[in-house]
């Protein structure tokens, strides 16, 4: 069957050779009778060829980039992504069972995300194109990995955008309720169903070991959800407390506690503000603090609150720090850019009366590939910084 064209403005071509796969509705100028999440050849006005795209009748975001190549798009193309992504993640992937298999833009596979979990495996397929292609993506992962299990967690806000309901199941095999694998040498509880995103936050796990270099002393992990920093860096601690408002959350932190043997950390629910404030006022102090909070700015307009937000928390972590104590601090905002944060931190260091130096400037995990043309894929930021 001949594949549907797509003509796109000025403005979209120069989009397209500047390395960005997304291209918006208005720079679509001819369109028509285009099945929706169908793969589409993208042209200019002068029917130059561009590339193959998937192409969505009701995001903003109408086509998104396959390839630039004049090739066929089918099983095997996607096949061969996948495989590829797969590759890379042998390279980079250390000691650790759970890690996300495909980064959606960062592995030139739009809006489908691939979460492994040991032999388990959960899918996000995020647009009209890569929904219409979630079959084909189960047949893939059961071809190259023989899993036990695939879940789709589907149960998202963005699907909405591309006019797509939220559904949540097993697609293949069977799952269990709790999946136990190792990420750093320590064994992680997930319910790949019912938990965070799909079953839980991967995207620090090479921070949270770096964190082991740091940490000494008594330390304390605001917003630990499942105990990821604070089980890492037990290890170099002479105790942990471990704060979460979220009761649910840290009682699958316990749980982590209970598979690892771990027996010096303490586990509070409390909101990490008030918490913070309070121990400053009460005199407690802390050798090492990490600060890894929820995303503040999930939209631009979100912004200036959101950086007075990360001014407050970071005023009140420098606070209680040490002198020669360490602060490990994130933001998982992408609207906040690594200058806004530090610009943000920087002034509550003076606030606070600290003297601080940059030790490293971190990101997410090599497994959550950063394209060098599209800005959205790098969104956390990670600060390890000294108190002098």
């Amino acid at each position: 069957m001949l594949q549907a064209s797509v003509t796109i403005s000025p403005r979209g071509v120069e989009r397209v050779f500047a390395g960005h796969p997304w291209i918006y509705r208005s720079d679509v100028s001819a369109s028509s009778n285009i099945e929706p999440g169908s793969i589409v050849t993208v042209q200019d006005r002068r029917k130059r060829h561009l590339g193959q795209a998937l192409y969505s009748n009701k995001s903003q975001i109408a086509l998104r980039f396959l390839t630039r190549e004049k090739r066929s798009v089918d099983r095997q193309f996607l096949a061969e992504r996948i495989q590829s992504a797969a590759d890379y993640r042998r390279q980079v992937v250390e000691d650790s069972e759970a890690f996300r298999l495909v980064a959606s833009e960062g592995d030139l596979l739009p809006s489908l995300i691939i979460d492994r979990y040991g032999d388990y495996f959960v899918v996000q397929t995020l647009s009209q194109g890569t929904e219409k292609l979630k079959s084909s993506i189960t047949e893939i992962l059961q071809e190259q990995f023989s899993p036990r299990g695939i879940v789709e967690r589907n149960d998202v806000a963005v699907r909405a955008l591309e006019g797509l309901e939220p559904t949540k199941g097993i697609l293949a095999g069977e799952v269990p309720e709790e999946v136990i694998v190792s990420i750093n040498g320590l064994r992680f509880a997930f319910n790949l169903l019912e938990g965070q995103k799909t079953g839980g936050f991967l995207d620090q796990r090479e921070n949270q070991r770096t964190a082991q270099n740091y940490a000494f002393g008594r330390a304390l992990d605001c917003f630990t959800y499942a105990g990821g920093f604070a089980l890492n860096i037990c290890r170099r601690c002479d105790s942990v407390l471990a704060i979460d408002s979220s009761q649910d959350a840290l009682g699958l932190a316990q749980r982590n506690a209970e598979l690892n043997s771990i027996s010096n950390i303490e586990w509070k629910e409390a909101n990490c503000f008030d918490f913070l404030k309070a121990a400053d006022q009460a005199g407690e102090r802390f050798h090492t603090v990490v600060l890894d909070p929820p995303a503040f700015a999930r939209q631009r307009s979100n912004l200036a609150s959101a950086l007075r937000g990360y001014k407050e928390l970071n005023l009140r972590g420098l606070k209680i720090l040490n002198p020669g104590g360490y602060l490990i601090t994130c933001s998982c905002s992408y609207h906040v850019t690594e200058a806004d944060f530090l610009e943000a931190i920087a002034s509550a260091a003076v606030d606070a009366h600290r003297t601080v130096t940059v030790v490293e400037r971190r990101t997410q995990g090599r497994d959550h590939p950063i394209l060098l043309t599209v800005p959205e894929t790098h969104y956390l930021k990670c600060l390890i910084l000294r108190v002098l």
